[in-house]
């Protein structure tokens, strides 16, 4: 398959530096109970279970643009506490999944989504995903429904508000051969002004997945206002306010308007970032949305 037909990375060294920053940032995780590459029809999807309480479906969780599992080193420990927490990179991605065939629109998004899950073995399981993994969470409730019994969305990209012009233009520094100082002020500015720091791993493992890999993969596209009202499943979705990405109010007003079981809040004083600035109280949220899913006591 051609190189420039699946995401891949940019030649030898890249990988190898991307890998280096990879496994630098897995190792700042809890070690995981099982890590396991799952064949789907657009390529091989890796998965890392994190144990917790055994109760309840586990929690499926899926990173942002240019991340992977290892961006959730500080809720992984906070979400465990709560449920088994089953993280997955994402196909086409930089991370540890493998893309082999053309991801060419959001019902190939939502088939290899819906047979990595069949792949683990998972009937019924929570999801959880932050910016375009919100995304990712939505197209697959709305194509591929049958194993997701709630959706949690933190900050999600083009699911109930476009991407602003400001943020389009600003993110191509992301993608092209800019100086490092240009990507830097990129990666700080979408992350509410925060310095960025490579000091941290999660911080270094996008600055990586940003600079070391070629997404080749459509972006993706708004959901219209009956893709949203068919989604006959529990929706949490935690909108920043300081969020460059999307317009909060109108995002907010759209998934209220919109989503038949939705609960949607305004955290004012998140950013982008909002799952590294709130890791504590965004697994307790999610955990008490969860057990009123389930039934818990």
């Amino acid at each position: 398959m051609p190189r420039n037909k699946v995401g891949h990375f940019k030649g030898a060294r890249a990988r190898a530096h991307f890998l280096s920053v990879y496994d630098a940032a897995m190792a700042q995780l809890p070690p995981a109970g099982e890590s396991i590459d799952v064949p789907t029809s657009f390529g091989s999807v890796r998965a890392y279970r994190f144990d917790g309480p055994s109760a309840g479906p586990p929690v499926v969780v899926l990173p942002g643009r240019n991340a992977s599992t290892p961006m959730w080193r500080v809720n992984i420990p906070a979400f465990r506490e709560h449920r088994t927490v089953i993280g997955i990179d994402l196909l086409g991605e930089a991370g540890m999944s493998v893309q082999d065939k053309p991801i060419t629109g959001a019902e190939h998004e939502a088939q290899w989504l819906d047979e990595t899950l069949a792949g683990l073995g998972l009937d019924r399981v929570h999801m959880l995903g932050v910016s375009i993994g919100g995304w990712t969470v939505v197209n697959c409730a709305v194509r591929r429904p049958g194993r997701i019994a709630s959706a949690v969305l933190l900050d999600p990209v083009m699911t109930f508000a476009p991407i602003p012009a400001k943020a389009i233009l600003a993110s191509l520094g992301l993608f092209l051969p800019v100086p490092e100082a240009v990507r830097r002020r990129v990666l700080t500015w979408i992350s509410g002004g925060a310095e960025f720091d490579d000091s941290l791993p999660e911080a270094a493992l996008i600055g990586a997945g940003s600079k070391d890999f070629a997404i080749a993969k459509p972006m993706p596209k708004m959901f219209s206002d009956n893709q949203l009202r068919s989604l006959d499943l529990p929706v949490l979705a935690l909108i920043a306010g300081r969020s460059v990405m999307l317009d909060d109010a109108r995002a907010a007003a759209r998934a209220r308007n919109l989503l038949p079981r939705g609960q949607v809040e305004l955290w004012a004083d998140a950013s982008h970032a909002i799952n590294g600035e709130y890791p504590v109280k965004i697994a307790n949220r999610a955990a008490q949305f969860l057990d009123e899913v389930d039934g818990a006591p």
